[in-house]
């Protein structure tokens, strides 16, 4: 599949300049994430200072979880079959109207919690359509030849608000619910209103095939799994987060190895998102060019070892400095598994794909901190630790041998080898 001969789809001088509908596409999703992420903080603090139970804290999660599973695989549908911005600004204006929603609960200094949950399941309903809609909609503002660099400019600047988004959320909660609620409201009126001025260049006429909707539910599950370089890009993703995360047991680390406080936790979890946040920026400059495949596998295997560190040090900096690694090598699977998905999928399928990529990756996020907190009330924090590095490490050389297709893929142009010719040169 790898070739070093000169790519079929030479770019045009046009094409290498990532044009700017894409930086008012990114600012617009800036303001939202940065919306949604206040908002995640500071409803979870104020539903736990009402009933001051923890199991308050789950259902929480749960209500937001629950519908967005659900309804997954019907918005990859929708998204495939409409126009991708209308759903976006549709979905943000549902996010912004919960966040007005839970601006009046707060107003009113409601005691009743069932409320706030209500608002978070049909916060929930709105990101199901949100995430394929985001990854289907990128491909359409920006050329396939800035694609790898938009997407990693897109995942570096989102760190932004994962970081700033929890620390804003914190100092504006220390002067009321309701004024916080108001700033998301801002923010997404703002990614509304920023959405709006980008152009789709790129937007190709749906073409639905499937009969009924259960076929088309499923049929991005069809699709991957009969596109190796796909299947083995999502699944190796899902099982090095699934076994490798240590994220849920840094509360551990920080109390009982690493001596640190609550302090030394933030700044734990921060090395992550620090570390992503730089080889984001340093991939949208430099983007890869050569054995993607390889790399992918070497950056999950980075990924594994880091994490192996980690689990194994007894020093605060050490420990700091793994997880900054793990974050950046993260971010280098993410980046390579994102634009093979893109490249290697029909945009008329994108949606379904992307949706069932979003099903996969964030219930692993989800089992994978179960798996790690159940392991380590089994076994202990640093034996569960250990074992989910060295399994992270297993797969990558399983993998490497299931998916050879994957492994050899040298450019990121060597993904559209398998899509009909009218769409690989579009």
């Amino acid at each position: 599949m790898a070739s070093d001969s000169p790519s079929r789809f030479e770019a045009t001088p046009q094409e290498r300049r990532i044009p700017l509908a894409f930086f008012s596409f990114l600012l617009s999703r800036l303001a939202a994430v940065f919306a949604m992420q206040i908002q995640a903080v500071v409803v979870a603090w104020q539903v736990y200072d009402i009933t001051r139970d923890p199991l308050s804290l789950a259902y929480v999660g749960l209500a937001q979880f629950l519908p967005m599973v659900v309804l997954l695989l019907p918005a990859g549908d929708l998204v495939d079959r409409f126009n991708r911005k209308h759903i976006l600004s549709i979905s943000w204006a549902v996010q912004a109207l919960c966040s007005a929603l839970l601006l009046w609960l707060s107003y009113t200094a409601s005691s009743d919690v069932t409320g706030f949950y209500a608002v978070l399941a049909l916060f929930g309903c709105a990101r199901a359509f949100t995430g394929p809609t985001l990854q289907s909609l990128l491909p359409q503002i920006v050329p396939r030849a800035q694609l790898s660099r938009a997407i990693a400019l897109n995942s570096s600047i989102m760190k932004i608000a994962v970081i700033g988004g929890p620390l804003l959320g914190g100092i504006l909660y220390a002067y009321g619910g309701s004024l916080t609620y108001a700033v998301c409201l801002v923010c997404f009126l703002l990614g509304l209103a920023l959405l709006v001025t980008v152009p789709v260049r790129f937007r190709k006429e749906a073409r639905p095939q499937e009969t009924t909707a259960w076929k088309r539910f499923t049929a991005g599950i069809a699709y991957i799994r009969n596109k190796p370089i796909i299947l083995g890009a999502i699944s190796l993703d899902l099982f090095a987060v699934l076994l490798g995360g240590v994220i849920a047991l840094l509360p551990i680390y920080a109390q009982e190895i690493l001596h640190v406080g609550p302090e030394g936790l933030g700044a734990l979890r921060s090395a992550i998102a620090i570390g992503a946040l730089l080889m984001g920026i340093y991939l949208g400059v430099r983007e890869l060019k050569r054995n993607v495949g390889w790399i992918m596998f070497v950056a999950v295997a980075v990924f594994g070892l880091a994490n192996l560190v980690f689990a194994l040090s007894t020093v605060f900096w050490v420990s700091w400095l793994a997880l900054l690694v793990a974050g950046a090598a993260d971010m280098i699977s993410v980046n390579v598994r994102i634009t093979l998905i893109q490249l290697a999928t029909p945009d008329e399928m994108r949606g379904r794909v992307n949706a069932v990529n979003m099903l996969f990756i964030g219930s692993s996020n989800e089992l994978g901190e179960f798996r790690a907190g159940t392991s380590a009330a089994w076994f202990g924090a640093v034996p569960a630790a250990v074992v989910g590095g060295l399994g992270t490490l297993a797969v990558v050389g399983l993998w490497m041998k299931v998916f050879p297709s994957l492994r050899q893929v040298n450019r990121f142009e060597d993904a559209t080898q398998e899509l009909p010719a009218r769409e690989a040169t579009a």
